[in-house]
């Protein structure tokens, strides 16, 4: 049987939201997957400001995250009904929404107090987008993880093996959104054998860097264009290389409350005296190599050959940014998704809509190798308002 269900995604860029429809049948081995149709919806200035705001533990508050959680999953339902309209399907021609949510907060590791846990928090409340759409929502994956021990990401490394597993080419398989991520997986390599482990800041310092020093007016680096006429500051370079998240090895995960707005506040601290581009250029030069230095530590350095690179997210439309990455690994190839067949702007939300599926059939959906995790678990919860909904839900098990 196949299954119609929409992935949606929103990503530490804080740009928008990704809905994308796709049919889904089969099971782990012989997974099939279609992208039938797909959306953007972009938040607005006041919506960016807003979620950046309660990101940050200086400057966010109780209401503001609890009305922030209701707000966002209604803007979740409203991304799902104007992708239907966009489709020509109804809400009753779809089993199940599958939604990451939006992370304000991630925190792998506990800290000293004898309360203070392993932690997350995704907003975007489910029952709120399924109450806006009439159809079953799955979400709020990463805390099922965590429970088992995990670092509660990266969960698209379960997606990147697959849709990435070869027989005869072992792959790094790098997403660039706001925080970069990592899935290795060897040729012929089984589950227990996948690696995966943020590299550290994908797009998010630079796009940081990019909407100071336009005055506000831009919030990333079109095609790499700032970057390409400025030039590489040694003294920078060398004072953000000695972060202490790039010297810890895997598993390990990272997000905006290590290298968000106050990470670059410490940039401009020390370097704000240099010309606008050539801090684009230079922290452009970090976050490449943030990635291939990973490869070469954690990854080539431990006895993993690398074959090919494959990378996702916005970061793969910076022209720029795969240049560097490319020079700094000579002998490796180095692609984008599309050479694949799949959008780097739909896989993540792609990837959730997968994710809910294995969700609802009962199968395990995450790799303890990735995350770290003591076992596998089967991350997701569910959420549906309706009877209808309920019933098309239970269809996905062929109850």
């Amino acid at each position: 049987m196949s299954v119609l269900a929409i992935g949606l995604m929103s990503g530490t860029s804080v740009d928008g939201i990704d809905a994308v429809l796709v049919e889904i049948s089969g099971s782990e081995g012989d997974l099939q997957v279609s992208v039938k149709e797909s959306a953007g919806t972009a938040y607005t200035p006041e919506e960016r400001k807003e979620l950046l705001r309660i990101s940050t533990e200086a400057t966010s508050d109780l209401q503001s995250i609890s009305s922030m959680n209701f707000h966002l999953g209604k803007k979740f339902g409203e991304a799902v009904n104007e992708l239907l309209e966009k489709s020509g399907h109804t809400a009753g021609d779809i089993h199940f929404v599958s939604s990451h949510g939006h992370t304000i907060f991630h925190q792998p590791y506990k800290g000293d107090g004898p309360l203070d846990e392993t932690n997350t928090l995704q907003i975007g409340d489910i029952s709120v987008i399924s109450d806006a759409t009439n159809i079953a929502v799955v979400g709020d994956f990463r805390t099922a993880d965590m429970a088992a021990g995990g670092h509660g990401a990266p969960l698209t490394s379960y997606i990147d093996y697959l849709l990435f597993s070869n027989s005869d080419r072992s792959r790094a398989v790098q997403n660039i959104g706001g925080i970069g991520n990592v899935t290795y997986v060897p040729k012929n390599g089984r589950r227990d054998q996948i690696l995966s482990f943020d590299t550290g800041p994908g797009n998010m310092v630079i796009d940081e860097v990019v909407y100071r020093v336009s005055g506000q007016t831009e919030t990333y680096d079109k095609d790499g264009r700032y970057a390409r006429e400025g030039r590489i500051d040694d003294g920078l370079l060398a004072f953000m290389n000695e972060h202490e998240y790039l010297q810890v090895e895997p598993p390990k995960t990272t997000g905006r409350e290590v290298f968000g707005s106050h990470f670059v506040d410490g940039i401009f601290e020390k370097f704000g005296h240099l010309d606008a581009k050539d801090l684009v250029a230079t922290v452009s030069e970090w976050t490449a190599l943030t990635i291939t230095d990973s490869y070469k530590k954690f990854l080539i350095g431990k006895d993993n050959e690398i074959d090919e690179v494959i990378i996702g997210g916005g970061g793969s439309y910076n022209p720029y940014l795969l240049e560097r990455i490319a020079h700094h690994l000579p002998g490796i190839t180095v692609g984008v998704h599309e050479d694949h067949g799949f959008s780097s702007d739909l896989k993540e939300a792609m990837g959730f809509a997968l994710l809910g599926y294995q969700c609802l059939k009962g199968e395990y959906n995450q790799l303890p190798s990735a995350t770290g995790a003591d076992h596998s678990v089967i991350m997701g919860k569910v959420s549906f308002t309706q009877p209808d909904s309920f019933a098309r839900m239970l269809a996905v098990r062929g109850e």
